[in-house]
């Protein structure tokens, strides 16, 4: 930067310094033209001098006349010449009565007065003539003035000088502004040079396109800075670019509350078109000021193959967690009836836990032939227990004709959903008591799940915005995601569901899956 600066600064003043110094040159040679011009009218316009034409030696007049215009006006000449070109006067008195110079012919066919420049006995001059008339308006010589350029170009040399002077300050001044500017910018890049930065931009493009996730920068205005293709595709079908806004009320939330709050947030769910994503949003800080922020979003679905193995593990954890629970304390009932010798009591408390045990298993493999329905359905009831919540399944359901194109795996997201939020407002509701009922069916042309609780219910005023993404009651952070899911999940499924009231005052909602639609292959992918 300080070589192109300065070179621009050189170049700009050798141009502007050329064109005063041209522009003097043109200045003092028009100056000298006219005043030349001048002092030769005036000289051409003396009674005396015209009256001297028609003495028999006219230079005894017109010498003098013509020295003492000279002298006064500062010129290098005064010459009176006749229409045959002999001077009448001459500062050198040996040319007086000789041919002059220069020839006279435009003046006098042209009756014109003329400025130019020229060399002649005196050197190089600019030069003016005039013609001089008599009373009767007839030419009858010529009025030759000449001030001598060897006069003024001393003058011309000190302007330049002056010139040079100035220019040679205009330029250390450019140059020292130059090394400050360079400096002050390569502070302000972290005294990167720009071959660095296109580099480091660069592998910073290639890196934000490498990233699976998708990932998207924002400004305090909420204006994208910065998009890799995933993120494109993702918020906007493939057209949200660098200056536009996200079009999306609760991220444009989560950015608002992460620059206001400046801190990060991890793990934020929130739904895009049919899926649910996490998102991770991080404040951009200089100085302790939000200048913006940074999300990163890893859609649920790609992960779930590397948890998938955690889960599975989890919940068979959380299972014999609640299992181990609820037989600690029938151990801890059995070993006292032991100890107080009613052995008859300890065994028919024994033979009621295995056969109900029994009982559910042979219930839900023989009326659910779908693995993963009966493995929520059993996991549930077994979290049922830890939240001391009676769960029942309708001993008359039944599930086994199962269209082949159904998702099961959708299915059970919105069953255990559903459930789960039918044990929490059935113990919201009470304290003890609390109850949930699942009855299911698959005859007909239909699917048909109902799960009920004996909750609160829920207003009808609330039964068309609870589906709604961030929706909820409760307190705290990643709520209301719940029944979005579910909505969501039965929009793939093409199927529907529908809020009662139940019999015991609380909330029923009722599935309902056409199973024609996917034995001819009709769903939404």
């Amino acid at each position: 930067m300080i070589v192109f600066i300065s070179i621009i600064i050189l170049i700009m003043i050798v141009s502007v310094s050329a064109l005063f110094s041209s522009m003097i040159d043109d200045m003092i040679k028009t100056s000298l033209g006219n005043q030349a011009m001048a002092v030769a009218k005036m000289t051409a316009q003396k009674g005396q001098i015209i009256n001297a034409f028609k003495d028999s030696n006219p230079s005894l007049t017109i010498q003098p006349i013509a020295e003492e215009i000279r002298k006064a006006t500062g010129a290098g000449y005064v010459v009176i010449g006749n229409k045959e070109n002999i001077r009448y006067s001459h500062h050198i008195t040996k040319y007086i009565g000789k041919p002059m110079g220069t020839s006279n012919k435009q003046v006098f066919e042209n009756s014109a007065s003329i400025i130019y420049e020229g060399t002649g006995i005196s050197g190089k001059a600019i030069k003016a003539k005039t013609p001089i008339y008599n009373e009767d308006g007839e030419i009858i010589g010529v009025s030759s003035v000449g001030f001598l350029t060897s006069e003024v170009e001393g003058k011309i040399h000190s302007y330049r000088i002056k010139l040079l002077q100035s220019a040679i300050f205009i330029l250390l001044v450019g140059v020292a502004g130059a090394v400050i500017i360079s400096k002050r910018i390569k502070k302000l890049i972290f005294n990167l040079e720009p071959e660095e930065i296109t580099y480091l931009f660069e592998e910073k493009e290639a890196t934000l396109e490498s990233i699976k996730d998708a990932t998207v920068a924002v400004n305090k205005d909420g204006e994208v800075t910065s998009i890799n293709k995933r993120a494109r595709e993702l918020l906007k079908h493939g057209r949200l670019e660098k200056g536009m806004r996200i079009e999306h009320s609760r991220l444009n939330a989560l950015i608002e509350s992460v620059m206001e709050k400046q801190q990060n947030t991890l793990n934020h769910k929130i739904i895009f078109g049919d899926q649910l994503y996490l998102v991770d949003a991080s404040p951009i800080l200089e100085k302790q000021r939000t200048r913006g922020a940074v999300l990163t979003i890893r859609p649920v679905s790609e992960i779930e193959e590397i948890i998938d193995e955690v889960s599975k593990v989890q919940n068979v954890s959380d299972h014999i967690r609640s299992q181990n629970h609820e037989y600690l304390n029938k151990l801890n009932t059995i070993y006292g009836l032991i100890t107080l010798e009613q052995y008859e009591e300890a065994r028919n408390l024994i033979s009621d836990e295995v056969k109900e045990r029994q009982d559910i298993v042979v219930f839900l493999t023989s009326s659910v032939k779908d693995p993963f329905i009966a493995a929520c359905l059993l996991g549930k009831i077994n979290r049922s227990k830890e939240l001391k919540v009676d769960l029942e399944i309708d001993k008359d359901s039944n599930l086994e004709s199962i269209p082949a194109a159904l998702n099961t795996k959708l299915l059970v997201s919105i069953l255990g959903n559903l459930i789960d939020n039918a044990m929490e407002a059935a113990v919201r509701a009470h304290s003890y008591g609390a109850s949930v009922k699942v009855s299911f069916t698959d005859i007909g042309s239909d699917i048909i799940f109902d799960i009920e609780d004996n909750g609160n219910g829920i207003p009808e005023e609330w039964q068309d915005l609870i589906f709604n993404q961030g929706f909820t009651t409760k307190e705290g952070e990643n709520h209301g995601l719940g029944l979005a899911i579910v909505n969501n999940a039965l929009n793939q499924l093409d199927g529907e569901i529908f809020i009662s009231i139940s019999d015991s005052g609380g909330a029923r909602f009722t599935i309902v899956l056409p199973k024609g639609n996917y034995e001819r292959g009709v769903i939404n992918e």
